[in-house]
């Protein structure tokens, strides 16, 4: 049999290809996207104002399907985050954060994340696979839904917008994960589907320089840099990325960016870390570093893991380090921990995702080949 079309995972272009596959004129895409990204149908029998053969048609050939949600979890203050199911022992996590005049999404683009910063319990995971783009689009239809569930409304009902930004925050690194990450953030920019401004969807990244490149071409949206250290150094030690991609380049890179982002600045996250990053001398290095690059500092208190071997910084200390960057003109905030007691807060999304990639197992094998066969058996040899 035929494997059916999951329709998340067609942009706007392949919805219009696969309506024409199916002989149908190109309006009709615009009418299911409506249905299916703007009401949250998945019933294709539900799509009334589609005619009845081409419902008949894609019930035989076609789906409307997200991960399945193994977990839903809510936090004291609201922020609310779930456990999903993406196949072969595979999960990631999506977290909703409410305020008073938005509602944020933080999404997850790798099961796991292969970069690997010291401070990221999520890298600690290891890296297994790339999401599809129903795999990430999906994190968005899902949660939309599910929190119009709670207001009352049901698919099909139009009811306001719950979430109105979206971050690519959540576990992997957006940019090694390029097309399908750029064919969701079209769809969540897409008029016909969710309508988010540019400004309003935020992609974070460690620093993959030749992919900032082309994603300022092909999708410019608000860019967040993982920044957390203020030289080469330091920075090598914290993330790994960086001896491929060193500081100087990376701010080149985020100069080039702004040239096409639909913000005039480029906002630097940095986990304050005790007595590692954290010190007035790295305040002036930061100072020195971003010069010539227009941009903010998103001050981010560390949350403790057992395998960091890392301190957060005392309260103190982050508003000395504050100041002193507001002092020097650039504009500072420091980020308000939320969900830290369900594990959804910045750096925790590892939560109740065991070690699926299985690395502990393969570094512990590896331990053991190189005690029976040499220390270099491990250099040569990939224990699968």
């Amino acid at each position: 049999m035929t494997a059916l079309i999951n329709l998340l995972d067609l942009d706007p272009a392949q919805l219009v290809a696969y309506c024409g596959e199916l002989g149908e004129k190109p309006f009709r895409a615009k009418q299911l996207q409506r249905w299916i990204h703007q009401l949250g149908v998945s019933d294709f029998d539900s799509m009334t104002d589609l005619a009845r053969s081409l419902r008949e048609k894609l019930a035989g050939r076609a789906t409307v399907s997200s991960p399945a949600v193994i977990s839903d979890h809510t936090s004291a203050d609201g922020t609310r985050k779930w456990l999903l199911d993406v196949g072969d022992g595979n999960a990631v996590e999506t977290v909703f954060i409410p305020e008073e005049h938005r509602g944020t999404l933080c999404i997850s683009t790798q099961a796991g994340c292969a970069v690997n910063c010291r401070f990221c319990s999520t890298g600690k995971q290891g890296f297994n696979r790339n999401l599809t783009v129903a795999e990430i689009i999906g994190q968005l239809w899902m949660a939309e839904f599910e929190l119009r569930k709670t207001q009352g409304i049901a698919p099909g009902q139009k009811g306001e917008r719950q979430i109105t930004n979206v971050v690519m925050m959540g576990m992997g690194e957006p940019l090694l994960n390029f097309e399908p990450t750029v064919t969701a953030l079209k769809l969540m920019l897409d008029d016909n589907a969710y309508g988010l401004s540019r400004r309003r969807v935020t992609l974070s990244t460690s620093g993959v320089v030749p992919m900032m490149d082309k994603l300022s071409q092909e999708c410019a949206v608000a860019l967040a840099v993982s920044l957390h250290a203020s030289n080469d150094a330091l920075r090598d030690s914290l993330v790994p990325l960086n001896r491929k991609h060193p500081l100087s380049e990376l701010m080149a890179a985020c100069k080039r960016y702004l040239e096409f982002a639909p913000r005039d600045f480029v906002t630097f996250e940095y986990c304050m870390l005790d007595g590692v990053n954290d010190t007035d001398q790295h305040a002036q290095e930061l100072i020195q570093l971003v010069r010539d690059v227009p941009c903010k500092f998103n001050l981010i208190p560390f949350n403790p893991f057992p395998e960091s071997g890392l301190k957060r910084s005392a309260t103190a200390r982050i508003k000395a380090f504050a100041q002193r960057l507001s002092a020097a003109g650039l504009v500072t905030t420091i980020r308000k921990t939320r969900g830290d007691d369900i594990d959804a807060a910045c750096g925790q999304l590892a939560g109740e995702v065991q070690d699926r990639t299985r690395v502990h197992e393969r570094m512990q094998k590896q331990v053991e080949y190189q005690k029976k066969f040499g220390a270099n058996f491990g250099r040569i040899v990939e224990i699968t």
